[in-house]
């Protein structure tokens, strides 16, 4: 009988790496007594504009990624029921975001080979109701922003890039998040910069931003920071029907470190993602395209397609095989029409964007983390070698 102490470790998938500047951080913020909306917040937000080149007016740190879309949709002004264009390969969030603001969600179909939402597409989608398109930069890859604000100048579109994947992505020397209207960004515990929970907006237009931040915290022209500080108290009024979407102290301490080794965690994942690409490259199974040129590409998940024919096993079997073998993977993602609300919803089928169904029932994500060793990657390439046919 084996033993089962000799197993080796679970792999968990996306697992952060957290090092002891942040848990240093963390316990001076509870030792200090402020625990919500503060100074570390604040520091956060000035440490992110400067490192994505903006101004300070123009970044508001909230509590998720889903919050910064919703919040940037509201404060956009769209007039409810507008329609707004967007990916079937993306999370739930995307979609449910647009719906929370009260608009209409259109989907336009990917690119086969980028897996981002294609420009035709978008075109072909527009209608007398569209008032937005919320391109989501996959993976970390950009998508065509040259081609997306043409398209939005043309027809007197807002865009609000969704960057939840792509913290670090450039496109033509300029970061992603910066061309549309707003860009929003995630701190989830398996993104890029890791604050547990949390996200960013930004925003081209400083007035924009300034109504996102009163939105995120119940519509108070004045945070808990500004009320209750050494300064004095002061009052506040209600301005607006407002959130509860503020970012903490205690994320906001994880954050600032994340942010300080940013780069450095991008050249690990970089480094992980080629020697995949090179371990790879002689079995029948789909492999992330190149990244384009003149492009820098956030290295956020390596995704493969595993095609039943050509592989010899299903996606989903692949996925059970590796869970045995005590690897994590994901799935990013099934297309947003395979999911039953929004089926019953709006009638949606799969089949109406093929290349999007396709891809989300073969995808699987590899683990892909600045916190794997040299050997962690090694147990992950043989476990694929092993599963797919030579």
């Amino acid at each position: 009988m084996s033993n089962p102490d000799s197993q080796p470790p679970f792999l968990v998938f996306g697992a952060p790496r957290i090092e002891e500047a942040e848990i240093a951080e963390v316990e001076a913020c509870l030792r200090s007594g402020w625990l919500g909306t503060g100074p570390r917040v604040a520091q956060f937000e000035r440490d992110f504009a400067a490192w994505r080149r903006v101004s300070p007016s123009q970044v508001a740190a909230v509590n998720s990624c889903t919050a910064a879309l919703h919040v940037s949709m509201v404060a956009a002004g769209l007039e409810p029921g507008s329609e707004v264009i967007t990916t079937p390969l993306t999370f739930c969030a995307t979609v449910n975001a647009i719906l929370h603001a009260g608009l209409t969600p259109v989907l336009a179909d990917v690119d086969p080979v980028t897996q981002n939402i294609d420009p035709d597409a978008i075109e072909a989608a527009i209608t007398p109701r569209t008032r937005a398109i919320l391109p989501v930069h996959f993976a970390g890859r950009p998508c065509a922003m040259d081609r997306i604000m043409a398209i939005a100048d043309k027809y007197g579109l807002m865009v609000i890039e969704d960057c939840a994947h792509a913290i670090e992505t450039e496109y033509h020397g300029r970061p992603v998040g910066t061309f549309g209207d707003f860009g929003c960004y995630s701190f989830y515990v398996t993104k890029n910069v890791v604050t547990g929970e949390g996200g960013m907006i930004l925003g081209r237009d400083e007035e924009h931003i300034a109504r996102a931040r009163i939105l995120a915290l119940h519509g108070m022209s004045k945070d808990a920071w500004h009320r209750f500080s050494d300064q004095g108290y002061k009052h506040y009024q209600v301005v607006e029907c407002g959130f509860k979407y503020n970012m903490m102290d205690l994320q906001a301490a994880i954050g600032i470190h994340q942010l300080a080794r940013v780069e450095q965690n991008w050249a690990r994942r970089r480094e992980l993602w080629q020697r995949y690409d090179e371990a790879f490259a002689g079995l029948p199974i789909g492999l992330p395209a190149l990244p384009e040129a003149d492009t820098r590409h956030g290295y956020h998940l390596y995704t493969v397609m595993i095609d039943v024919e050509r592989c010899g096993i299903s996606r989903d079997g692949f996925l059970e095989a590796m869970n045995a073998g005590r690897i994590g993977t994901g799935v990013h993602y099934l297309s947003v029409p395979e999911h039953p609300y929004y089926q019953q919803r709006f009638g949606w089928r799969p089949e109406q964007w093929p290349h999007a169904m396709r891809l989300g029932r073969q995808t699987v994500s590899l683990p892909l983390s600045p916190a794997m060793s040299d050997e962690d990657a090694e147990r992950v390439i043989d476990a694929v070698q092993s599963l797919i046919g030579r």
